[in-house]
């Protein structure tokens, strides 16, 4: 469908001799036109960004909507505005299908202009492309149903089904590794497209053994999954570059390079290093957690990959060391937790240290612990002396009735710990 695109792209150039540009209506670049001018001034900052970023601000976007396109049945001229970074002034072909926008293509104006006829003709192509856009949407709209479907079926029978609908959705592309992407929590609609993106759709969230939203913070809400095509050297690259255009501006993580952001344009743009344990929320501004399954070879895999993915982003929810973004693969302990306790665990040593009566105490084990019981490396993450360490973990004790000199103590409370805070 690209190249039929890019197709009508290249008639509408040639109709009206100049260069032309479509883009979607969140102002997504979708194909252009090659420009040989010598002009100087065709390739301003805004339609430079368009072309190499494929997108483009959310400034450029009012700015541009603020004439109206939206609305607009026909050509719509927009003079250039320097201080905009728009040099030359546009031509907008409004794209559309059954009276609702689906995008614009985009022209340079020039002196003296296209005439009625040409932009006549030019709009009816505008018209080709608003019916692919629309049938495009369609196709999108039924590939979040089934991928919806196959996140929220019972196992058994209907999961299977639920799968081999989603194979057919996905036709030839259902072949081929995937892998599961979670950005907990999620507001609003899925985004209209994700890079390297086979379905997108929103969740309602259900934690592990489908318990309510944890009141007392962490994943709530609704989730977004996104099921990722995988190819290349690196496989997890394609999951970690959507979510860096996912996660809210200023968010990170390892592994996903600096977030981009989404927006409009109109011919317009490893493993981490070993760190002292800290508390600190994973993305304090935001809240929003990401998690990616491990590849899988089959759509038959897709459920356990959910399962991974959502299991990820609540570690990250709950370990400051790993998140915002989280790999399956790299969460540790919490892998297991993920598996073991489908439930907030009710665990009297957890009960007693994470009351409101003993906040510091709980932090100082669950640091002790991290820490490998090292309690030099643990009061300096603390920032105590060494002696109230150890008063601390002797209040610790007398709570507890644990001796944190035996090994199989330690393994209960560091575990009783860990698995309250991935439950919230």
């Amino acid at each position: 469908m690209k190249g039929d695109y890019q197709d009508l792209v290249d008639e509408i150039s040639a109709l009206l001799g100049a260069p032309a540009t479509l883009e979607n209506r969140d102002f997504r670049l979708i194909a252009f036109g090659a420009h040989d001018s010598d002009d100087d001034l065709a390739m301003d900052p805004v339609r430079t960004r368009s072309i190499l970023t494929r997108q483009s601000t959310a400034a450029v976007r009012s700015w541009f909507e603020g004439f109206g396109i939206a609305r607009a049945t026909g050509p719509v001229r927009i003079p250039a505005a320097p201080e905009a970074g728009v040099f030359r002034g546009r031509i907008c072909l409004p794209v559309r299908y059954r009276g609702i926008v689906q995008g614009y293509v985009w022209l340079l104006d020039q002196e003296p202009g296209p005439d009625a006829g040409s932009l006549a003709a030019a709009m009816e192509v505008a018209q080709r492309i608003g019916l692919l856009l629309a049938e495009e949407a369609r196709a999108g709209a039924d590939l979040s149903r089934e991928f919806l479907a196959v996140l929220t079926a019972g196992r058994g029978w209907q999961q299977d089904m639920a799968v081999a609908a989603l194979r057919v959705a996905l036709g030839p592309g259902g072949d081929g590794p995937h892998a599961a992407v979670c950005v907990s929590p999620w507001s609003g609609e899925a985004p209209a497209s994700v890079p390297g993106a086979a379905a997108v759709c929103v969740v309602p969230w259900r934690g592990a053994g489908n318990q309510e939203p944890p009141a007392g913070g962490g994943p709530a809400g609704h989730s977004l999954a996104v099921l990722i095509r995988l190819r290349g050297a690196d496989p997890l690259a394609p999951a970690l570059t959507a979510i860096s255009r996912l996660m809210p501006r200023g968010a990170g993580g390892a592994g996903t390079g600096a977030n981009t952001g989404t927006g409009p344009g109109a011919n317009t743009g490893t493993a981490a290093p070993k760190a002292t344990p800290k508390a600190a929320a994973p993305d304090a501004a935001t809240g929003v957690t990401a998690g990616v399954s491990d590849p899988v070879r089959a759509l038959t895999g897709l459920p356990a990959a959910w399962q991974q993915a959502t299991a990820a982003a609540r570690a990250a929810a709950a370990g400051p060391r790993l998140g915002p973004v989280a790999q399956w693969s790299a969460i540790g302990p919490y892998r297991m937790l993920a598996s073991v306790a489908e439930e907030a665990l009710d665990d009297p040593v957890a009960r007693t240290l994470r009351g409101p009566a003993n906040p510091e105490l709980a932090r100082t084990a669950e640091v002790f612990l991290d820490c490998a019981g090292q309690a030099g490396r643990a009061a300096a993450a603390l920032g105590i002396h060494r002696q109230t360490l150890y008063y601390r973990l002797s209040r610790v004790e007398q709570l507890t009735g644990l001796d944190l000199d035996e090994g199989e103590d330690r393994l209960l409370l560091h575990m009783a710990l860990k698995a309250a805070r991935l439950h919230g």
